[in-house]
């Protein structure tokens, strides 16, 4: 079938997620043929540097051998087994047991799901049935940070506060709240860490309080570093400090590792950097480094038992079909023999690189940040860095910029107020680590070059 044939048929029939449909329409699919390590191909033969890992998710780079052997040598021998009824397969026994060892604490039960989102709505009916467990059903408030980002699905969109996902939806629900981000370039308080750390405390026991106290809220959801929101690095400490404040209230606290997880900031989780352990945790997207859909819930020994006694003798009445699938779980093994046999080093040594690489653009006349962790990043543009001016909307970052990118042989997340955001693979080479610090370069420059750029300048 012909290429353009594959566009109409696109334009007509598929569709995308979190798009424009008309504008999608207008503007044609770009079709991937093929990948291999940190580059993919498209249909006319143009090769790119993946600086965005698919969707921050081809955590161990594509087309690793022992990764498809995996999956194939599955399918051959036991593509499906259900999880209901008692039964199960070894692989989906193994993953779980392996998790459990590398998990932080006492994360000792996984619940496997498809992906992030309905992990976390996994962990929504997981919560409500802990507090219901212990006679407090009046614990019935959750609490995330704004720009925090917890799937696409009905609850996990409300728990999600970036407002693209919430309009013409009906969300978030009057049980779902927000405190405000870390965000420390933006902070009202200033770029002071400690200053950034009390005044999330001080939010954080303000909402409780302003909710009806600690007896009424169930949950605090937060991702180690905020994704979608344009990659915010919270300033060491504070997640544990936040920590310290539910583990005083007894709120359970879930940290979202769908991006964080797998070796994207350096260690396998990133709540291991700060010596927390939550009561639960997600994961996705590199747990298969995305070959196949999985996703998992971590449930901490005192939740899955105060769960397990609640219900006793009758079912916790949660199940997913695909949940533990078999090669799922082959390809969540053999990703792991990856990461712990160099990939979680590398990247280690390429997030480095990166990050020294991103710095050294910060005197761009458009750079007004540059912030990550591990392989994990992001440039943050402003048209006067003094007063931290936003790209004109006019500018259109979101297309414009991940056009000039792609043009440049390079894929990143180009977010709509002017953030570029990183998430190579961890089996980049140091070529291409510099070759996405220069096709940066080169899409700053044409960025400023353009004139509604300009005329936000002027």
């Amino acid at each position: 079938m012909l290429s353009n044939s594959l566009v109409e048929l696109d334009r007509a029939h598929l569709v995308h997620p979190v798009a424009s449909w008309r504008g999608h329409e207008a503007a044609g699919v770009r079709t991937i043929a093929s990948a291999e390590g940190a580059t993919i191909t498209d249909m006319a033969g143009n090769r790119l540097v993946d600086g965005f890992a698919g969707l921050w998710c081809v955590n161990a780079g594509y087309g690793q051998e022992s990764v498809i052997e995996a999956a194939t040598r599955q399918l051959r021998e036991l593509p499906y087994a259900t999880g209901y009824f008692g039964l199960g397969s070894e692989p989906a026994i193994r993953l779980a047991a392996r998790l459990a060892d590398l998990a932080p604490g006492d994360l000792d039960h996984v619940f496997f799901t498809l992906g992030g989102s309905d992990a976390v709505d996994s962990t929504v009916r997981f919560v409500r049935h802990y507090w219901n467990s212990r006679g407090k059903p009046g614990r019935d408030q959750f609490i995330t940070l704004e720009m925090g980002y917890h799937g696409s699905s009905t609850v996990g969109a409300g728990l999600t506060a970036l407002p693209a996902f919430h309009t013409g939806f009906g969300v978030p629900y009057d049980w779902q709240h927000r405190i405000p981000s870390h965000y420390a370039y933006r902070n009202p308080v200033g770029l002071d860490p400690e200053a950034i750390i009390a005044a999330s405390v001080a939010a954080l026991r303000a909402k409780v309080e302003s909710l009806g106290g600690p007896e009424r809220v169930a949950a605090f959801y937060v991702e180690p570093i905020q994704g979608s929101g344009g990659v915010i690095v919270p300033p060491p400490g504070w997640i544990a400090a936040i920590r310290a404040v539910c583990t005083e209230m007894e709120i359970l606290f879930v940290a979202d590792e769908v991006i964080t997880g797998f070796g994207r900031t350096g260690p396998l989780f990133a709540c291991a950097e700060e010596g927390i352990v939550p009561d639960m945790m997600t994961t996705a997207k590199g747990l298969t480094s995305g070959y196949v859909p999985m996703g998992a819930v971590f449930l901490s020994d005192h939740v899955y038992n105060t769960i397990a006694d609640g219900a006793g003798s009758a079912a916790v009445g949660h199940g997913l079909t695909y949940s533990g699938h078999p090669v799922s779980a082959a390809v969540g093994l053999a990703v792991l023999d990856l990461y712990e046999g160099g990939l979680l080093e590398n990247g280690r040594r390429m997030g480095a690189r990166l990050l020294e690489g991103l710095h050294g653009l910060a005197d761009h006349p458009l750079v007004g940040d540059v912030r990550g962790r591990g392989m994990l990043a992001a440039i943050e543009l402003v048209t006067d860095k003094q007063a931290k001016t936003p790209l004109p909307a006019e500018a259109k970052a979101a297309t414009r910029i991940f056009d000039r990118a792609w043009n440049e042989g390079l894929v990143i997340r180009a977010f709509a107020w002017g953030v570029l955001g990183y998430a190579p693979p961890l089996c980049c080479t140091e070529e291409e680590i510099d070759m996405i610090v220069e096709r940066t370069h080169r899409v700053l420059d044409q960025t400023l070059d353009d004139p509604d750029v300009r005329a936000a300048m002027a």
